[in-house]
């Protein structure tokens, strides 16, 4: 227990940090030529920790428990539970922690298996192609994912003799794309480090068992949560509690009305027991908040409020919204020799959004641009494509096809182009062909690509 307490104490310690400014110089109220330093922000209360070793040893005895219950049966934990080697047990586990980024679990799965079975190994992914990854990887959306998850399996191969690092600050100093937390859940589920992890399920489960709820994603507070999860962490099975953490939130603990009657560790949610309990006393506990400065609570322009009860917690700064984009998009369409209908599609850059994807020749448009101008545009740009004019008006508005991506909303205005002879294509322009709608699909372009084609004429 006294590894415990230490763990708590230096990360109060580290909480307490001076800022300093970017000119170097302390925050105001502190002198920058060795006078009086301003006093270090207190600590948060008691409230907001995890401080009793007998608390811990309970919730974690209790979160297993309910974890080895109810489980989901999940191909990357039977993987990782039944493979011996370490290196395809860390490999199985990876694949899995970079496709389940901003995806669900419902659609990984399917892809998961996929990618296994084509490549059971990191030697096997070092070998493939972007263009075979891609291919794979179509539809489950932040196609750079993959890219670096490739690029880092040839560097396992070719600079560390085939051997995944052993250790989370080893996996993030040395992997591409392996940021903290993927480092965290690879070490402690495929070599049994006792390292905690803090994805959005554990930031959601940690913020309502301690009543947090200043930003969410501030660093400060980040750092806060990461420090919770190593001091809780269970030393004898910290891949199963990683898992068991996330699992309560992805299924008990989720954003909106959660399962609070189901959840194993409800009498340590102090979230839980204002919700029961109400509003604390006027006078607060000497361990409570409410005297104002406390770094982890709420705004006091964002008091409780009681008709939201547990999901109060956590909070999050608002999001911006997302830019607007307009882009041309034209589907070239011929017939080939046998009379099936083909279309042309050509290769993004790679590097940027989608980078490396395939798409129907596409530009992005100035806002308010007029029709007639974009027309004039897009005819202009597929000129440059096929070396010879294109009448603006001989190509037929199809509609628009809207796409959101994290962070930009995208508008496709889709416009088609019936050929009726064979074009030769600029060998000097970015990689080109032509497919067939059944090659389409099965090439490597995007899912709103895939809305493009299907827009009804």
């Amino acid at each position: 227990m006294s590894k415990l307490r230490a763990a708590v104490a230096g990360g109060l310690r580290r909480s307490g940090r001076r800022a300093v400014s970017h000119a170097g110089q302390s925050r105001k109220g502190a002198s920058p030529r060795g006078g009086v330093p301003a006093p270090a922000p207190a600590p948060p209360p008691a409230q907001h920790l995890f401080s009793d070793p007998a608390e811990i040893e309970a919730l974690r005895s209790k979160l297993l428990t309910w974890y080895d219950k109810c489980r989901r049966d999940l191909p990357w934990r039977t993987l990782a539970a039944t493979e011996p080697d370490p290196d395809r047990r860390a490999y199985a586990v990876w694949v899995s922690e970079i496709m389940l980024q901003q995806t669900q679990v419902a659609t990984v799965i399917d892809y998961y298996n996929r990618w296994m079975e084509k490549w059971p190994t990191l030697q096997a992914l070092s070998q493939a192609s972007l263009e075979e990854v891609n291919e794979l990887w179509a539809g489950l959306g932040y196609y750079s994912r993959g890219k670096r998850l490739q690029e880092a399996s040839r560097k396992v191969v070719s600079e560390l003799a085939g051997q995944m690092p052993r250790t989370a600050e080893d996996l993030q100093k040395l992997l591409p794309g392996v940021g903290r937390y993927t480092a965290g859940a690879i070490a402690s589920i495929s070599y049994g480090q006792a390292t905690g992890v803090v994805d959005g399920n554990v930031i959601r489960v940690l913020c309502r068992l301690r009543c947090i709820g200043a930003d969410s994603s501030s660093p400060a507070v980040i750092d806060r949560l990461w420090d919770m999860a190593n001091a809780l962490v269970d030393r004898s099975r910290p891949g199963d509690f990683n898992q068991a953490l996330m699992e309560l939130g992805a299924t008990v603990c989720v954003p909106k009305a959660p399962l609070c009657g189901d959840c194993p560790v409800k009498q340590h949610c102090r979230a839980w027991h204002r919700k029961l309990f109400g509003k604390p006393a006027p006078v607060p506990d000497v361990e409570d908040c409410g005297l104002g400065g406390c770094p982890l609570c709420p705004p006091a322009a964002e008091p409780w409020d009681s008709s939201l009860g547990v999901t109060n917690f956590p909070r999050k700064a608002a999001k911006k919204q997302p830019r607007a984009v307009r882009t041309a998009t034209c589907v070239l369409e011929r017939r080939s020799c046998h009379g099936a209908s083909e279309y042309l599609i050509v290769q993004r850059p790679n590097t940027g959004l989608l980078a490396g994807l395939w798409e129907f020749p596409s530009l992005p448009l100035a806002q308010g641009l007029q029709e007639e101008k974009q027309r004039e545009v897009l005819a202009d740009h597929l000129q440059a494509w096929m070396r010879r004019p294109v009448a603006a008006e001989g190509l037929q508005f199809i509609g628009e096809v809207v796409h959101i991506f994290s962070h930009i909303h995208q508008t496709y205005v889709v416009y088609s182009l019936a050929l009726d002879e064979h074009v030769t294509l600029d060998p000097a322009s970015s990689p080109s062909r032509w497919v067939t709608e059944e090659e389409f699909h099965a090439s490597a372009v995007s899912t709103a690509m895939k809305k493009v084609l299907g827009a009804p004429e």
